[in-house]
């Protein structure tokens, strides 16, 4: 009820004069308390409102606020072993205290990755980190960029005038437009594989004036930058897809939510919107960038809504679900960018003709993102049903040094032994029902030499910081998790079992979202398929 009385104060002063960005802004300022004071009495909240919103993010709190760089802690930089030397370099530049850290920053192709003067770079020696933080000269991110088949989310649009016409010609039969997408039988491209022409006819149901779409373009998965690469060389495949959404459904607002990470692709987009403005494409439908200040658990949808309305993103315990109360308590569809990035050509092309691509129940394309461990990293628009080692040896060009295995769809996805890649297919059911997960179709490898024990440990680590804290099973369990497993590489010490099983046990039913309930994945997946590597540290019952 509390969060339920400060959303309706915020949602007085809406979008244009935003709570989060407000408590964003004097968090940068170093504002005094005096400031928050009077900002929470504007808003009439309490002040611990302001001071809970504060101190969550990593970029806000006190301790990784203002720094002048940050180096990238995300998992394939880990695994590639390239951070202890960058930031062994960094310190001959930067004292400590101007050091902070970034959980990912969307360079998993080459690593060596930070952030810096709101650019993100990858130095791989001295002499060109030097030359970086000297001239502040932008880098391109580049990297390979194929397709294995019909292109829709890798295509290039011509001429955007007429890429917008599209909407012109369908605006006007919203029941039409559900049923393409249905037929298209589109599922969400986050993680969780939800039909998205399901949200659009829940929402056009409701009878509510105001309605909302929200584009989450906070992704977090360490390993993952296929939303980034849309946002930075598709923005306006993103852009149609949310407004072709409202119009469908009566909204005139979309909220892009665009990770703090991600610099580049907050600038272009906001010149993408700037020219549907100036070329009058949209009549009357407005966009707003909300950048988010580094957080993972913003990536799980009502999480990301509460960040949006500047309360503290703690899960909310559904239902209802954002379809009936989302945005400021109002109907909102919210998906991920590449799920709207596939709305133009199913509408041009027919829904018939993408459910003709991949298989039955996971149809059409999914941008796949192979790591630095590929002789040819990058981004890879793949059709559903492809195997795994097709794209690994004909599209990734094989590894560089030997690999053990991977984890494939972010820190919740499953860890794929070597040994279980030929018999899997890039869709849905085929990893699911093998015990493993496609989420964002992100690839990290894990190299031979790279203790298993060491990854878990990692992954215990992130889920325990970036935990929202509203439900004891992830909060308390993921530290538990990494202090076990923290103890048995560093003293004489071995983990009991059955309490860690337990342990995961409590985090898989116990957690509201799907960040402590999706960590044991992994985790089981490794004692399961690493079990020769990992039985040092357990006990044997």
């Amino acid at each position: 009820m509390a969060n339920k009385n400060i959303r309706s104060l915020s949602s007085r002063k809406g979008l244009d004069d935003n709570l989060f960005e407000n408590i964003v802004d004097l968090s940068y300022e170093n504002a005094s308390k005096e400031e928050f004071q009077k900002l929470a009495k504007r808003f009439l909240i309490d002040d611990s409102v302001i001071v809970g919103t504060s101190s969550f993010y990593d970029f806000t709190r006190e301790e990784n606020l203002n720094k002048k760089i940050h180096i990238c802690s995300g998992t394939a930089c880990m695994v590639a072993k390239t951070q202890l030397n960058l930031k062994k370099n960094i310190e001959n530049h930067f004292d400590k205290s101007e050091i902070g850290h970034a959980a990912c920053v969307g360079r998993c192709h080459i690593n060596n990755a930070f952030l810096f003067d709101d650019k993100t770079f990858s130095a791989t020696n001295e002499k060109e980190l030097s030359s970086i933080i000297s001239e502040k000269k932008y880098q391109e991110n580049s990297y390979n960029i194929g397709c294995n088949t019909t292109s829709i989310l890798t295509s290039k649009i011509e001429n955007i005038t007429e890429f917008y016409d599209l909407a012109e010609k369908v605006k006007n039969n919203p029941q039409q437009i559900i049923k393409e997408i249905k037929t298209s039988n589109l599922r969400g491209r986050g993680g969780a594989g939800f039909p998205f022409w399901f949200k659009l006819d829940a929402v056009i149901k409701e009878s509510n004036p105001q309605k909302y779409i929200v584009c989450n373009a906070d992704e977090g998965d360490p390993g993952a930058y296929s939303d980034m690469y849309l946002m930075e060389h598709q923005a306006h495949k993103i852009l149609f897809g949310m407004y072709l959404s409202g119009l469908t459904v009566g909204a005139n607002t979309g909220v892009l939510y665009i990770r703090g990470e991600y610099p580049d692709s907050i600038k272009i987009v906001g010149e993408a919107i700037n020219e549907l403005k100036e070329k009058n494409l949209i009549g009357d439908f407005k966009f707003k960038i909300i950048r988010g200040q580094g957080s993972y658990v913003c990536g799980e949808e009502t999480a990301l809504l509460n960040s949006i309305e500047g309360l503290r993103p703690e899960v909310r315990v559904r239902p209802p679900y954002p379809a009936q109360y989302g945005l400021y308590g109002k109907p909102t569809v919210l998906s991920n960018v590449e799920t709207f990035a596939n709305i133009h050509w199913i509408l041009e092309n027919g829904g018939s003709a993408y459910a003709e691509l991949g298989t039955k129940q996971s149809t059409g394309t999914k941008l796949v993102s192979l790591d630095s461990f590929f002789n040819k990293p990058g981004m890879y628009e793949i059709e559903m049903g492809t195997s795994l080692s097709t794209i690994f040896n004909d599209y990734g060009g094989g590894f560089k040094s030997e690999i053990k295995g991977f984890q494939i769809g972010g820190p919740l996805g499953g860890i794929v032994p070597m040994h279980k890649i030929s018999g899997l297919m890039l869709d849905f059911e085929s990893l699911n029902s093998n015990g493993f997960l496609l989420g964002h179709a992100s690839v990290v490898s894990i190299p031979t030499d790279f203790p298993m024990v060491k990854f878990l440990e990692h992954l215990m680590e992130f889920t325990s910081d970036e935990s929202c804290g509203k439900c004891y099973p992830c909060r308390i369990g993921s530290f538990r998790g990494m202090e076990m497993l923290q103890k048995a590489q560093t003293e004489n010490y071995k983990i009991d079992r059955q309490l860690f099983n337990d342990l995961l046990e409590t985090l898989e039913i116990g957690s509201l979202c799907a960040l402590g309930g999706g960590v044991p994945l992994p985790i089981k997946n490794a004692l399961q398929y690493f079990e020769d590597e990992l039985k040092q540290y357990f006990t044997s019952n």
